[in-house]
């Protein structure tokens, strides 16, 4: 005969023979980094999921809103936004022209620099891309009220920008 598992149903005259444990990170809930981290995972995946769909990543999404509201942007100025070393920009924008969403011009005062630029078909998608995002974000933070929305982006806002 089987022996019975000790989380198996219990009279409540016998007592527990396993305590329950805490959650694995349970000792990082009170950390405000490690909570900034698990929502973003969890906004990010979701947006992830619906960006797929047009073959892109947050990061290319988030270059293409950039070098919209700054055409004519510097690929270092561009690494700057993006957080990013420069070096890590170049397979970026690579994609992003191979798909022909952006292109680099070549600055007439320095032949070595090139300014980024949205092309036609890149301004298009990004129209529909920025939906999207607002859509996934909203989805993503369904459990907040509108007020509590604005809070929590407010605050951390706060927090990133000295």
């Amino acid at each position: 005969m089987a022996k019975p598992s000790p989380l198996a149903d219990q009279s409540e005259s016998t007592p527990a023979t396993v305590e329950m444990q805490a959650p694995l990170d349970s000792a990082l809930d009170d950390l405000i980094g490690y909570a900034m981290r698990r929502a973003q995972l969890k906004l990010f995946q979701n947006l992830i999921g619906r960006l797929s769909a047009h073959d892109l990543r947050p990061a290319q999404f988030s270059a293409l809103a950039i070098i919209d509201q700054n055409p004519g942007l510097m690929q270092a100025d561009l690494a700057r936004a993006l957080a990013i070393e420069p070096p890590q920009v170049v397979p970026l924008l690579n994609k992003l022209e191979s798909r022909a969403l952006a292109v680099r011009v070549r600055c007439k005062p320095d032949k070595r620099s090139y300014g980024i630029f949205l092309s036609k078909s890149g301004e298009t998608l990004l129209k529909e891309l920025k939906q999207i995002a607002a859509q996934s974000d909203l989805d993503s933070t369904s459990t907040l009220t509108g007020g509590e929305r604005e809070e929590l982006l407010r605050l951390l806002k706060k927090v990133y920008q000295d």
